[in-house]
């Protein structure tokens, strides 16, 4: 069961996130500030590791290992089917050049993902793979489209949980019963969602899953986490091999590739210790409240700024229909310019980005009413 959350708890959230005491900060769909516990984790480890060197080597070994297990029970999976990379990308490749590919075979994405999401799959091309990308309209996803680019050549589909640049939220659930009735398997980039938005694995049967930690988990960059389902374990060929890939890893005199029966034998080398323990502090933060109520929050807060931003004249173009919102609002300022307006919402410490020649905003659910009206307020002035 979930824990119980009021306002008071949203209240405790924020005092763990420092950036509030100044910044209205609606920009963790970009680079989120880190929260006060994270912080405190990375400077732990930097104490330790300026002090003492390498003596506490496992000790850190033990939280990388607790950050894995809370990176599992997040998303439902089992602690042997997490591994710990470096960022998004990192892991989306694990799956393009590990999969065993023929000429011929095809994986279908959208035409909006972020690059992330599209040049690993397009290097693809010298090995004789196509990839499709479905056209949208206004940042919406028609599965009839989806379902038609899909055939019997088709081995993966990859798509964000949430779109980056409009926030549409796909309906995971339906777009797996999809993809699997087709015979193709299901890639889902879930950076724009994961932390804030509950995701069960077993229930949702995703094949692969990757995220960084530093959008709405509020960790830092360079340290994410990549899912396979259990069976699809020996379906991908490592790469990046090091001596952390085999099951002997701390034997160095025994040469052996044994690979790790885990998804562990995908992180190869030596482990982003002091990112993975402010992940792990951030992830434990989260945890306080539950993803049901994280995402009832978000979505809450940004269906208030979607009011506030019509009222002074914006144009909302994002979704905003239950199934699909997120915590990610698109708009307009009719005739203004949005690079002008950003630079002026930094200037009375707002922050919010531009992306694809609109505002973003991607309120966290520990923003509040007032970090709205810092917003309205620093925009009023080009409406």
């Amino acid at each position: 069961m979930e824990p119980s959350t009021t306002a008071a708890d949203w209240d405790s959230f924020r005092r763990q996130m420092p950036i509030s005491r100044q910044w209205a900060y609606l920009d963790h769909a970009a680079v989120a500030p880190l929260s006060g516990p994270a912080h405190e984790a990375l400077a732990a480890w930097a104490s330790d590791a300026t002090a003492n060197g390498s003596v506490n080597y496992p000790a850190w070994t033990r939280r990388v290992e607790g950050v894995r297990t809370l990176t599992a029970d997040m998303i439902g999976a089992a602690p042997e089917e997490i591994a710990l990379i470096g960022n998004t990308s990192a892991g989306i490749n694990l799956v393009s050049e590990g999969f065993p590919w023929k000429s011929g075979d095809n994986v279908v994405i959208r035409e909006d993902e972020f690059p992330s999401n599209q040049y690993p799959w397009l290097h693809l091309a010298d090995h004789g793979v196509e990839t499709r990308r479905i056209p949208v309209e206004g940042g919406r996803l028609d599965l009839d489209k989806l379902a038609a680019a899909i055939d019997a050549r088709t081995r993966i589909v990859s798509l964000s949980w949430v779109a980056y640049a409009n926030g549409w939220r796909h309906d995971l659930d339906r777009v797996a019963e999809l993809v699997h009735a087709r015979g193709a398997l299901l890639f889902i980039d879930a950076i724009q969602a994961l932390g804030v938005f509950p995701l069960d694995v077993r229930a949702t049967p995703v094949d692969f899953l990757a995220a960084d930690g530093h959008k709405w988990l509020l960790g830092p960059e360079g340290a994410g986490i990549f899912f396979t389902r259990r069976e699809h374990l020996n379906l991908l060929r490592p790469l990046g091999v090091g001596w952390n890939s085999v099951r002997h890893c701390h034997d160095f005199t025994r040469i052996e590739l044994v690979f790790k029966d885990t998804a562990a034998r995908y992180e190869g080398g030596s482990q982003n210790v002091a990112g993975l323990s402010a992940l792990g502090a951030s992830l434990e933060l989260l945890n306080r409240f539950g993803r049901q109520a994280l995402a009832a929050r978000v979505v809450e807060i940004s269906d208030l700024a979607c009011q506030r931003l019509a009222e002074i004249g914006a144009t909302i173009l994002s979704d905003r229909t239950p199934a699909h919102r997120s915590g990610i609002v698109s708009f307009e300022l009719p005739g203004r310019d949005p690079v002008a307006a950003r630079r002026q919402c930094i200037a009375r410490k707002v922050l919010l980005s531009c992306r694809a020649g609109r505002l973003r905003i991607s309120p966290h659910a520990y923003n509040t009413t007032e970090d709205i009206e810092r917003l309205v307020e620093a925009l009023q002035g080009l409406v």
